[in-house]
């Protein structure tokens, strides 16, 4: 098995190196497709395939890991060009992988699969530390809510702010990269004009270390996104037992199934009630290990597993 990178991003492996770094030169020659039996595109927004006419002996795996064009707003063109391009892409697959089952039911009631078989392998959850050191960014005095995400209107951070005005003693952090800038202005415009604007910290992109040590040490984590293919700061809060708060949008039942606490709607009064009750849950009932044992469930282990049967399923 070997791996086809962009040019730069070499990926550097502790034995012989099993990558290849696109070069210019392969859009005319690609000598290292010669044995290969199965290519797997892993993202719906991929410019490579090997074609049927040049390699008609290539069977192609297309992971699409969601539609969200569709629920963030996006005006009817912009829908419409990213739909063609993934139809292009299924058109050229002879297997397609979703990682949910939300995902699958998108897929298929907006795109043309044919007879080509369909499968739903959810993404694993890479196991974050237990001991963590101190954040070399921003360190919270207090208690804190967390947040992590592109901080941008399909993530809907702002309908957390009215927790910050009835728990007065609690900071929020929001986590990942500024996305849109424009959003993030008016978060903190907002949170300004609800007087709650110095327990607001929007701390960019963050390291790995930092967040094992927010998600750790954090109350609660709160992800009301609005669109999501699948939603893996969940299950890394989980995987420490903390409660999290979700949407009920999209794929995130799925990932967070009975161990989360969800917002049927974004009134600040329901925001509130949600997360008033839902702590109040926690502490009075003991969740920490059901919680910790969703986690478990979504495994790299089983996702390789299932992905190898897929690629075998081709070559049969």
């Amino acid at each position: 098995m070997q791996l086809y990178l962009p040019p730069r991003r070499k990926l550097r492996l502790d034995r012989k190196p099993y990558h290849l770094v696109e070069e210019r030169w392969h859009n005319l020659f690609r000598p290292f497709l010669k044995d290969c039996r199965v290519w797997h595109a892993p993202f719906q927004s991929g410019r490579i395939l090997p074609t049927k006419d040049r390699y008609p002996n290539i069977k192609v795996v297309l992971t699409i890991h969601d539609l969200n064009v569709l629920h963030e707003g996006k005006p009817e063109d912009v829908q419409q060009k990213s739909l063609a391009h993934t139809q292009s892409l299924i058109d050229q697959s002879d297997a397609i992988v979703c990682i949910s089952e939300f995902t699958r039911s998108n897929v298929l009631a907006h795109c043309n699969i044919g007879n080509t078989p369909i499968h739903v392998i959810y993404n694993g959850l890479n196991k974050l530390p237990e001991q963590v050191g101190e954040p070399d960014g921003y360190r919270p005095t207090g208690e804190f809510l967390l947040g992590i995400g592109y901080q941008n209107k399909k993530k809907n951070f702002h309908v957390l702010l009215p927790l910050l005005q009835s728990n007065p003693d609690l900071d929020l952090l929001l986590a990942g990269h500024h996305d849109d800038p424009g959003y993030v202005d008016q978060m903190r415009q907002l949170a300004q004009g609800m007087g709650v604007g110095e327990r607001l910290h929007l701390l960019g992109t963050i390291s790995e270390s930092d967040k094992a040590w927010y998600l750790k040490h954090c109350k609660a984590l709160l992800h009301p996104s609005l669109a999501e293919g699948f939603g893996l700061p969940v299950l890394e809060a989980m995987q420490f037992g903390k409660p999290v708060f979700l949407s009920t949008a999209t794929s995130l039942p799925e990932v967070g199934g009975d161990a989360a606490f969800y917002f049927p709607s974004f009134e600040a009064e329901v925001v509130q009630t949600v997360f008033k009750e839902g702590m109040e849950t926690h502490k009075h009932t003991p969740r920490a290990e059901a919680i910790v044992q969703n986690a478990a469930r979504f495994t790299w282990e089983e996702s390789a597993r299932q992905y190898l049967a897929v690629y075998q399923s081709l070559m049969s």
